[in-house]
């Protein structure tokens, strides 16, 4: 999920003329060996924190179905957390500095969630909403004085990036679906009598299964209609 976050806010810087005008994104730690081989204008964005979302912590499993309708695992709800990154501009000059982090200001605050279309994986999959959070005052995170100090770097301009985001939870597949009926043979008291024909239980539709029994390959016909309830998410 981490790296699907990092590839979300490329994509976004990407999209407000960055890359166009031949700055790089990178996701490196700003230290002071990382500052002095630096040679191109840089946008930095620095993940240094993460914590649970414990208030957003839900229970129970969900169904996940396959294209037939088919139910095939059962997974336990999503766990949110809170990314928060240090984004820096590097430039020549201040000014260019400026310029760049500007930029990004301007980008990163026009939205209060990433973009669904920016998404990829198990984001894309849950198709929930990413939340975006911009030099918010609310940011209960270290402050960026102590995150310069423990990198060893210099003190300089920074936004605080906050990303609140799911992490997929983990699915159990479940047994295959009941595609025939039960059927139980009973044989004859006397000896060498014939068996007598199978007998039919709950299932009406099920046919003798032969000599073989179920051991052998079945056609699985389509799944059943799923019935969907007031609140369900569609595709």
């Amino acid at each position: 999920m981490i790296h699907e976050v990092d590839e979300g806010l490329r994509r976004l810087l990407g999209e407000s003329g960055l890359e166009a005008s031949g700055v790089e994104v990178v996701f490196d730690a700003p230290t002071r060996d990382w500052a002095a081989r630096r040679t191109a204008p840089t946008v930095c964005v620095f993940l240094y924190h993460i914590r649970e979302d414990a208030t957003r912590r839900g229970s129970g499993t969900g169904e996940v179905y396959d294209a037939d309708g088919h139910l095939v695992a059962r997974r336990s709800p999503p766990r949110w957390f809170e990314l928060t990154y240090l984004v820096t501009a590097w430039a020549s000059r201040p000014q260019d500095e400026h310029r760049l982090l500007s930029q990004v200001l301007t980008c990163l605050v026009d939205h209060d969630t990433l973009p669904a279309r920016l998404l990829s994986g198990t984001l894309a999959e849950l198709g929930l909403t990413v939340g975006l959070d911009t030099a918010g005052s609310a940011l209960d995170a270290p402050a960026a004085s102590d995150v310069w100090s423990a990198l060893g770097g210099e003190l300089k301009a920074s936004l605080g990036v906050r990303v609140r985001a799911p992490l997929a939870g983990v699915a159990t597949a479940t047994a295959p679906p009941v595609t025939e009926g039960l059927v139980v043979r009973s044989a004859a008291r006397r000896e060498g009598g014939a068996a007598e024909p199978g007998r039919r239980l709950r299932y009406t539709e099920t046919t003798d299964p032969g000599p073989d029994g179920f051991a052998g390959p079945r056609e699985r016909g389509p799944g059943p209609a799923r019935r969907h309830r007031r609140g369900d998410r569609r595709p």
